[in-house]
């Protein structure tokens, strides 16, 4: 196998054998010494080099070759090198915390070295060896900065309070970043949502989507609208360039179709939103949950009385419709091994748990009881209309009754079939469960629910469609799961138990959705 895989790289080299080395960082050379690749040496994982050529960029197995040149790494001292840029708000809590949770489980110690006001390192050094083993290099600004960083080479890893944007996506594609959109490129690593906050002692108690979205376009400019005293409105927002301000007009601005007034007084970090609504019994801001301090956050409401508090659980389930999913998207290149086994480590339980105490929403699943969850039956005989008989109420609730409904839900993108972000990343969590055989001998049962607009049959057979594209999905992503061990099972009630008003295009994308429940 060791010639066999000596004579591969020695054939991949053999085409630049002619490269000149001149102006190089580095020369690659077989071990034989027959066949050298000059050329500028990008990274070192540890195991293989990363090298620029005039044909492009190489990735060469380090077991094969002998480095020389001023940019060859130091293979008996070798130290991993991550450069993570992007959202402020994870760099400067969220990470750091798991990094130091990574560290303690694997036997490192960590120091921090300052660098500048936005840029610092995470030294991860061996306990048992004193050697240093890894540094975490971060620069904590915006999302924006971040993507940035990534397509000029400066980031491996970014950190993102936001989707990435079509014209981010193509820019890396060509870069040969690959499809940053693509199961092994992005994840989701935490849960947050876009919040409404007033003063504790505002009057205002809640307040529709559409009506924040008009307030925050300055249509709405004076508290006795929203019930509250005869005062003008002051607005709190995050800066231009932060990815929470650009979470908060893909979800609230752009479904009403407004821009946001130029009259909000902006900030550079969520806390300072919060503070400043806090002392200001006048003021209005979006600001992020984990970030809302001691300001009351407004309930969400509609014209037919349904009211959505945000909470852990409706976070974590999506029944708060502002939810702001926090990501880490990485190119189409290897990682050195630290980096992938943290990255690994994120998704395990232990790192649920630095992610729920540094106040953000984790993506453990969590079953809920039907006598725990409010009044969402209730609610389903209460708006159920001529369409929706008492014999599928009855249905319904013997269906569910017996079961308790877990926290990991499915929604999909507005005028989409396409699962949104939180919901892509639900489908490798709970593929992962079921590998593990967490629901080993148990009853799963996907079921769909839909909006009110249309006729009630057509939109049950709608939702039973997308709770089997929903199975069909999780099968997939869970490629060595024993199936035969867990029943996986489909059903749908359309619009039979809605969690939001359907006059809006908030609510109805809130119906719309598959939820799992176990037994």
């Amino acid at each position: 196998m060791i010639l066999a895989k000596r004579a591969a790289i020695i054939a991949a080299l053999f085409l630049f054998s002619a490269l000149g080395s001149a102006a190089q960082d580095v020369t690659l050379s077989s071990r034989d010494g027959k066949v050298e690749l000059s050329g500028t040496l990008l990274g070192f994982d540890g195991e293989f080099y990363r090298v620029q050529t005039e044909f492009g960029e190489l990735t060469v197995d380090g077991s094969g070759v002998s480095c020389v040149g001023p940019g060859c790494p130091n293979l008996q001292d070798f130290v991993a090198e991550i450069e993570m840029s992007g959202s402020a708000t994870m760099g400067a809590v969220l990470m750091p915390a798991l990094i130091n949770a990574y560290a303690q489980r694997n036997g490192y110690s960590v120091a921090r070295e300052e660098i500048d006001s936005t840029r610092f390192a995470l030294l991860l050094t061996r306990n048992d060896t004193g050697k240093l083993a890894a540094r975490f290099g971060f620069r904590a600004s915006n999302t924006d900065e971040g993507f940035a960083d990534l397509l000029a080479d400066e980031a491996d890893i970014v950190m993102a309070l936001r989707e990435i944007r079509p014209e981010e996506r193509i820019n890396a594609r060509e870069a040969g970043m690959g499809d940053l959109t693509g199961i092994n490129r992005s994840r989701v690593l935490a849960l947050d949502a876009v919040v409404p906050v007033v003063a504790p002692g505002n009057p205002v108690k809640s307040i529709s989507p559409q009506t924040l979205a008009e307030v925050f376009a300055g249509r709405i400019t004076n508290w006795q609208e929203l019930g509250g005293p005869d005062a003008p409105i002051d607005l709190h927002l995050p800066v231009e360039s932060s990815g929470l301000v650009q979470a908060i007009e893909d979800q609230v601005m752009t479904p009403a179709q407004l821009p946001i007034a130029e009259t909000a007084i902006r900030h550079a970090l969520p806390e300072e939103i919060a503070d400043a609504v806090a002392r200001d019994t006048l003021a209005l801001g979006i600001t992020s949950y984990a970030e809302r301090r001691n300001t009351r956050v407004l309930t969400l409401g509609g014209m037919c009385g349904f009211l959505l508090d945000a909470s852990r659980r409706t976070i974590k389930t999506e029944d708060y419709p502002l939810t702001a999913p926090m990501f880490l998207y990485f190119p189409a290149r290897r990682l050195p091994q630290v980096a992938r086994e943290f990255l690994a480590f994120t998704r395990g339980p232990g790192a649920q748990n630095v992610i729920r105490r540094a106040g953000f929403v984790d993506q453990a699943p969590e079953e809920i009881p039907v006598e725990v969850q409010g009044n969402r039956f209730a609610n389903a005989i209460s708006v159920a209309g001529p369409e929706i008989p008492l014999e599928e109420l009855q249905r319904m609730t013997t269906t569910l009754t017996p079961m308790a409904r877990l926290t990991t839900s499915f929604r999909f993108e507005t005028g989409s079939i396409r699962l949104d972000a939180q919901s892509r990343s639900n489908v490798q969590q709970l593929a992962r469960a079921l590998e593990q055989g967490q629901y080993d001998a148990r009853q799963l049962l996907f079921v769909g629910f839909s909006d009110g607009q249309g006729s009630a049959k057509p939109n049950r057979d709608i939702a039973l469609r997308r709770a089997e594209a929903v199975r069909r999905a999780v099968e997939a992503a869970a490629v060595t799961a024993n199936l035969e061990r867990v029943s996986l099972g489909v059903d749908a009630f359309g619009e039979a138990m809605p969690m939001a008003c359907d006059d809006t295009s908030w609510g109805r994308q809130a119906n719309r959705r598959v939820e799992v429940w176990v037994r």
